[in-house]
């Protein structure tokens, strides 16, 4: 990984840039086909958060809990470059469902939940899949952090904003399933992407890590977060 070319604001550098177009994309891209519904309610899941204390993740200080709320970031300081909080453990074939709130209106507000993802070390950087939140458009899309650096699930915003809180700084429910190669978002319990990676070599573990994205000022706070972790991917679906 060449560490030295990732960007420290990352797609923040050019917020009107990548707001045009990542908004143009999602106007012109066709509804994603299939996986119609959300995975049903897991029977064994697991919560991530105990709603009092950061145990099983580590971050900088930007993190905290806050009113029962996972939070990091601040609305009266710029965060200077992305920032995540990550889980302690890895996983890697899971459905992993969480609420998220995204709160700012100074510079480019922006969160997401890292998957399959690690460290970069000696940076604030975590390198691999988002389940990407923000405006215009990245809601729902699947993001490579650090990495490839562009979207590779795009996600169908005129489909998801009808099924979206009204209150753009409201909560949402997110559900991210990972099973081999398959990749799947949903938003409100509607298809944000339906993706398959086709690249070889693409590591199929890792940490959570949730993302205050740097060069605004704003809060990114999670709740009710709770992982379900699946089988071995079958036969035809494994890497």
């Amino acid at each position: 990984m060449q560490v030295p070319a990732i960007s420290p604001t990352g797609r923040g550098a050019w917020p009107a840039v990548y707001a045009l177009f990542t908004l143009a994309a999602a106007l012109l891209a066709p509804a994603p086909a299939g996986a119609a519904e959300p995975p049903p309610v897991p029977e064994h899941t697991v919560s991530l958060f105990d709603g009092r204390t950061l145990a099983g993740w580590e971050g900088s200080a930007l993190w905290r809990v806050q009113d029962g709320l996972i939070t990091g970031g601040s609305l009266t300081e710029t965060v200077k470059a992305n920032d995540f909080l990550a889980s302690t453990r890895d996983y890697t074939n899971f459905v992993l469902r969480f609420e998220i709130r995204l709160t700012g209106t100074n510079g480019f507000v922006n969160s997401g939940m890292q998957f399959r993802s690690q460290r970069v070390p000696g940076n604030s950087e975590m390198a691999g899949y988002q389940a990407d939140y923000g405006e215009p458009a990245w809601y729902g899309c699947i993001y490579d952090e650090s990495r490839r650096n562009k979207v590779v699930g795009q996600s169908d915003i005129n489909t998801l904003r009808p099924a979206m809180n009204p209150d753009k700084q409201g909560w949402n429910s997110y559900v991210v399933r990972a099973q081999g190669r398959h990749l799947t978002t949903w938003i409100n319990g509607v298809l944000g992407t339906d993706y398959h990676e086709a690249e070889a070599g693409i590591p199929d573990w890792g940490k959570f890590g949730i993302q205050i994205h740097g060069g605004a000022k704003a809060l990114a706070q999670v709740r009710n977060i709770t992982v379900e972790e699946l089988p071995a991917s079958p036969a035809g679906d494994a890497k």
